[in-house]
């Protein structure tokens, strides 16, 4: 059966920037140009499409990227044939020989981890180790990991990477900050050697001290804001999501819309429905909260989101009609703003972008 074309497709369509990509990840790079840029390519590159995405970046020259799951590893692996491919959620019981068949580096956050990816053949190297500096989620308490400096271990399980992950470096006055930095400084001092790994996305922004060896920048990526506290995004947009308008329609004032008839035309007001839905990964909880726009117009979100349908007021946007695209995500409303209008972050909207979108990439 032939595919439907996007010119005849009745779903929202879902536009991917590759080039964008690459210049965001190119952009994160230029803070520290020393220092290696890796991509982190997780959720399916942030829901942006690994297949597409990875690619684009290892032509642009990054060689190093982080994955969150050993399936995603294989599917990287499957893309990226030379590239150094980092598992960050670590070594599940007896899935070593998986690791290194497909010549993964798992990042070790436990002594069980440790031991277990040690006791395989040399084929099976090499491995990072987390450590944790004050996330509390996983890696190794840095008491734990400076008692390894004299441990063999630490040398047959392969290390070749020490990394941690910053807790709110997206908010640089937070102390956290400068306290993980400095546990991390430390930690390096103890276990000489080791290239090294701390800053995010965010981070990359909080100076020399969080950059070490390796940057690991995943939302900025994909058009996400690393510097909220300031007053522009210094990235590209990468994501634009359109809908198509099934119908317009009139309503008097006093006319309910959508379930349970949660809005109610306060005056005549004129209603356009767009052809997507939760079910295509757009949060139920914009209902009322969001926006699109039409014609560049913003139009608010009434009632409650459908799984398929959407409705919109377009009163003051006289030239809406069927047939139209209203831009869900793309020019002023950002995967940030999309984020926040829905009670959430972006990294969400992202992420949980939906299977049932015509996509499409530029560029690449």
């Amino acid at each position: 059966m032939p595919s439907q074309s996007p010119a005849i497709a009745h779903g929202a369509r879902l536009t991917i920037d590759l080039d964008a990509i690459v210049a965001n990840w190119r952009r994160l790079g230029a803070v520290a140009p020393s220092v290696e840029c890796s991509a982190v390519v997780k959720a399916d590159a942030y829901g942006c499409g690994l297949a597409a995405v990875a690619p684009a970046l290892a032509q642009a020259g990054c060689r190093s990227f982080f994955v969150a799951h050993l399936e995603e590893g294989i599917a990287a692996r499957a893309c990226l044939p030379d590239a150094d491919i980092y598992v960050l959620n670590g070594l599940a019981p007896g899935s070593g020989a998986m690791f290194a068949e497909h010549r993964l580096v798992p990042v070790l956050g436990s002594h069980e981890e440790l031991a277990e990816w040690a006791a395989l053949s040399e084929s099976a190297r090499p491995a990072a180790l987390h450590v944790d500096t004050g996330m509390n989620r996983l890696g190794l308490r840095v008491p734990e990991a400076v008692a390894l400096a004299d441990d063999p271990l630490l040398t047959r399980a392969g290390i070749r990477l020490l990394m941690s992950h910053l807790v709110s470096a997206e908010k640089p006055d937070e102390p956290v900050n400068g306290r993980q930095i400095e546990a991390f400084a430390a930690l390096r001092e103890a276990l000489p050697g080791i290239p090294a790994s701390l800053a995010n996305s965010s981070g990359i922004f909080l100076g020399a001290a969080a950059h070490h060896d390796m940057l690991r920048p995943g939302y900025a990526l994909f058009g996400g804001n690393p510097t909220p506290y300031s007053a522009a995004n210094p990235m590209r947009p990468v994501v634009r999501l359109d809908s198509p308008i099934l119908q317009i329609r009139e309503v008097e004032g006093g006319a309910t819309a959508g379930y349970n008839g949660r809005w109610q035309a306060p005056s005549p007001r004129r209603l356009a429905t767009l052809s997507i839905g939760y079910a295509d990964g757009y949060p139920r909880s914009a209902s009322q909260t969001g926006h699109a726009l039409v014609d560049g117009v913003a139009c608010p979100i009434l009632g409650l989101i459908s799984m398929d349908l959407i409705i919109l007021d377009v009163t003051d946007v006289p030239g809406a009609r069927r047939g139209a695209m209203a831009t869900l995500i793309g020019d002023r409303l950002d995967v940030d703003t999309v984020g926040r209008a829905a009670g959430t972050i972006g990294y969400e909207i992202l992420t949980g972008l939906g299977s049932r979108y015509v996509r499409s990439y530029t560029g690449g």
